[in-house]
């Protein structure tokens, strides 16, 4: 799990590298999931926050440089 205050020391590129590997992995754990080949069946549900989170703190960034 990525803590948000980590996120938020990053700039926009790191984010989008790290969303990038994580949405790769998240494939990756899909098609295990769907061959039966998927062991850890929990790293899907925390790809998938962490995914959310990157997405949220990128957002926030984008807001906070609009605004």
């Amino acid at each position: 799990m990525i803590k948000p205050d980590e996120l938020r020391a990053e700039d926009a590129k790191q984010l989008n590298d790290r969303l990038l590997s994580l949405k790769k992995e998240q494939f990756n754990l899909r098609f295990q999931r769907a061959t039966g080949q998927l062991e850890n069946t929990s790293r899907v549900r925390v790809v998938r926050r962490d995914i959310a989170r990157i997405q949220t703190v990128l957002r926030q960034k984008r807001t906070t440089a609009n605004a």
